[in-house]
Parts: structure tokens; sequence; C-alpha cells
């Protein structure tokens, strides 16, 4: 799996931050890549229109979606998007993806 933030200056450097931190606190650092872009065909492609944007990649299943853009998401934010995209945390149904998980004060994009 793939974490690419779209953007460039202070907000996608905290969102990088962020996004690194998340991962190596759940220990999933060494199993996710995650860089920064400025592809403006990954941008068209998405629709992107605001930076930073936080987007999920998976090759195998031909997966890839914007899930936070022109904001710079909480820690417990990003770590809750985290566990639901795989599967932990305890949640039966729901998550981040759906705006069922509770614990976003931004609520999805």
């Amino acid at each position: 799996m793939k974490v690419k933030i779209y953007g460039e200056g202070a907000e996608a450097q905290e969102l990088l931050d962020k996004v690194n931190n998340s991962l190596e606190d759940l220990g999933l650092s060494d199993f996710m890549e995650v860089e920064v872009t400025m592809d403006e065909e990954l941008k068209n492609s998405l629709s992107i229109s605001k930076t930073p944007a936080l987007i999920i990649e998976e090759e195998a299943i031909d997966f890839r979606d914007t899930i936070f853009e022109g904001i710079v998401p909480s820690d417990e934010e990003v770590k809750s998007m985290f566990i639901s995209i795989i599967g932990g945390g305890g949640e039966s149904s729901g998550g981040c993806s759906s705006g069922s998980c509770g614990t976003c004060s931004t609520g999805c994009h």
C-alpha cells in the first residue's frame, strides 16, 4: 500500500509528519510506502483542487482515492483512518471512510 501526499510547503510537511508518526505508532511503517508528490497527472485523475491531499493507493486491487483534501487532520484522525483501512481497532463495520467512526472533527472527504 502506498500513501501519497500531494502538495508542498509547511502544510504538506505537517501532514507527512503526521502520517509517518501514525504509521510508526501503529507498527506499519515497514509495510507502507510514503511519498510526497506534485504529479499533475495524479492531481487531475483524482480531481484534487486543494492541498495538501492524502491519497491511498493499493495496486493489488487497483484502488486509488483521496482521503483528505485541503486540511491537515489531527493525529487521531490519521491513526483512525489507517486502522479503518487495515481493518483493525475492533470496529465491526464502518470506519473513517464511511463517516461513521465518530472520531473525525472534519468529517470524511
